[in-house]
Parts: C-alpha cells; sequence; structure tokens
C-alpha cells in the first residue's frame, strides 16, 4: 500500500532527539523563561531528519506510555505491511478500517481483482481509489486460501507508542537522514505546539530527491510528555517529485 516514501514520510511524524536547539528565538517564553514544550517539539522534529537511533531515543524518552501518533487520513482498505518483503503479509489492521473485520495479523494478499500480489506488481494492487467500491482479494490465512470483499473507505488511524517504536525500528539506518533540513519556526499556546520545518530527502526506489514543507502538531501533559502527534506535509508533491502520478 505503501512503499519506501512510507517510510521517509513516517520519519517527518515519529521520532525525537537531544540535539541542541537549531534555532534560538523560540527556547525563551514571555517572561524570559525557557519553554520545554518547544525545546522537545524542536528536537522532535530535528530527531526525524538526523538519524534512526537518535529518534528512537527520543520517542521512548518524551512520548507518554499512552501516546498517539495520528495519521493522515486516506480513501483504501486500512491494514499496513512491510515494503521491503517480497510478499505482501498483514502486520497490522488499522481499528476501524474498512479491512478491520476482515483481514487479519498474518494474513498473506496472494491477488487483487485478479492481479497476482508479486514484488512487480505491488504498486498496481487497487486498494485506493473512489470510496465505497467493493473491491475483491484472495488471501492466505493459515494455509487456507480465502476469498474476501472489502469496499474501500475513509481510513484515519491513531499508532500508539509501542507501534510507533516497532514502525521506526523496522526503517534503514542508512537512508535515513534528510540530506539537508531547518526548523523555519515554533509556536506555542497552552499544551500545543506548532513546528514549521523543510527537508530535503531522497526517495529509496527511484534515486531522486523530493522536497516539502512539513507542520508537525504536538500535544503536552502535564509532565511534559507528548501525548499526541500529527503532522501536515506535502504528499502530492513528494510524490510528484519523485515519478508518480495521480490518475483517474
Amino acid at each position: 500500500m505503501k512503499g519506501n516514501l512510507y517510510l521517509k514520510v513516517l520519519s517527518l511524524i515519529c521520532f525525537t532527539i537531544s540535539l541542541p536547539l537549531i534555532s534560538g528565538g523560540h527556547e525563551t517564553g514571555e517572561h524570559g523563561h525557557v519553554n520545554g514544550n518547544e525545546v522537545i517539539a524542536s528536537n522532535w522534529v530535528t530527531a526525524g531528519y538526523t538519524g534512526k537511533d537518535t529518534a528512537i531515543n527520543m520517542v521512548e524518552e518524551n512520548m507518554a506510555d499512552d501516546g498517539v501518533s495520528v495519521q493522515g487520513r486516506y480513501v483504501g482498505f486500512g491494514f499496513n505491511w512491510d515494503p521491503r518483503e517480497n510478499e505482501m503479509r498483514v502486520g497490522r489492521v488499522t481499528p476501524g478500517s474498512p479491512a478491520d473485520g476482515v483481514l487479519e495479523v498474518g494474513d498473506l494478499i496472494l491477488e487483487v481483482i485478479g492481479i497476482k500480489a508479486t514484488p512487480e506488481n505491488f504498486g498496481k494492487l487497487p486498494f485506493r481509489g473512489l470510496p465505497g467500491k467493493t473491491i475483491t482479494a484472495v488471501i492466505d490465512r493459515n494455509g487456507v486460501e480465502l476469498v474476501i470483499s472489502i469496499e474501500r473507505g475513509t481510513v484515519r488511524g491513531e499508532i500508539k507508542k509501542m507501534q510507533v517504536l516497532e514502525n521506526m525500528n523496522s526503517g534503514d539506518a542508512d537512508s535515513w537522514p534528510a540530506k539537508k533540513f531547518r526548523i523555519i519556526e515554533v509556536l506555542s499556546k497552552d499544551n500545543i505546539v506548532y513546528v514549521l520545518s523543510h527537508a530535503t530527502q531522497t526517495d529509496n526506489i527511484s534515486d531522486l530527491d523530493f522536497m516539502a514543507y512539513t507542520v508537525t502538531r504536538f500535544m503536552f501533559d502535564e509532565e511534559g510528555k507528548v501525548v499526541e502527534v500529527a503532522n501536515l506535509t506535502e504528499d502530492r508533491f513528494v510524490l510528484e517529485q519523485t515519478g508518480y502520478s495521480i490518475t483517474r
């Protein structure tokens, strides 16, 4: 469903680091006190562009145990799989998604509307598209082939800290760092912090560089731990820079 670009975009959401702040103006509040939440938020985004280990360490140290990462909405089924594998095996089903109650973790996708789920066809499988359309697929569940039907719908998921860390651990450390990045602005009100950043990264598949602005929103609890993180970035612009197009 999402290839290596998924892991790249994920690295803009789920990371943290104990690095020095890049910009200075946002460190001090109106009474001259350091705003700790702004420091953590800026360092968190910095970590997402810097390296795998530092990013993981920051999440472990600064995300609340019940914290969540809010995923972007899309039309589809609502499951994840590891794009580095040569098979499409369900690794997670998004609660409340069209796939919830139909697919199970461990299911192996064999074909979708007659298209074999082989590596050369992964990008052709019609999981995305017009909402409301029913798609049939063949899966292998514990050695038994089953025919399933799923109606495409809107997927909006939240993943907990444990899943965030699992996703990060599956990332490639060598290709993790951005070529260049900058923190442009950090703004906060009460327990909410927004960080605007810009980065240039490289797509592992096409070997093409892409750039994007990203706004990351953090919600903190009273102990200064991140209880919710979400972002908005230029997804379509990223796809266009790496040779993809949206067709109807």
